[in-house]
């Protein structure tokens, strides 16, 4: 009970701090790194937080890219390797993190148009109880490091 006590009194602090909401849903700092001029795909993060009991599942992305994917990195013998994923399950009273080596979503086909540092990309997350939730991603440099989101209210 007290999880869910803190996340509502932080829900509209993450909410300022450039994150959105959809049902018991909190997702926390979308963003992506910058890519070079040559780049055909950049990676998207975040953190998204369920306060709710039960689960719920990201399945697609929406936004306006040749292809967008969810995907994980795996090592296998030694080497990362991503996987595409069919869907992303997100377990109540959990977060599910999308950060560098783990999950992620891949924007494919950025065509000469790289991510550059301020830039906003928006989308669309589409979750199977949830429904479609617009989201921005942010651009962020490249080093500035994964984003720490454990102490959102929402524990494993």
């Amino acid at each position: 009970m007290k999880h869910l006590i803190l996340a509502a009194l932080l829900a509209p602090s993450i909410a300022f701090a450039h994150g959105f909401s959809a049902d018991k849903l909190i997702i926390a700092h979308p963003m992506a790194f910058e890519t070079t001029p040559t780049a055909q795909t950049a990676d998207g993060y975040m953190v998204i937080m369920n306060n709710g009991d039960t689960a719920d599942r990201l399945l697609a992305v929406k936004a306006d890219f040749p292809k967008v994917t969810l995907h994980s990195t795996v090592e296998q013998d030694g080497i990362a390797r991503m996987q595409e994923l069919d869907a992303i399950d997100i377990p109540p009273m959990a977060q599910t993190p999308l950060q560098p080596g783990g999950l992620h979503i891949m924007f494919m086909g950025l065509n000469g148009d790289p991510f550059e540092v301020g830039e906003e990309i928006p989308a669309t997350l589409v979750f199977e109880k949830a429904g479609e939730v617009p989201v921005t991603f942010h651009v962020e440099p490249r080093g500035a490091g994964a984003i720490d989101h454990s102490n959102h209210g929402v524990t494993n």
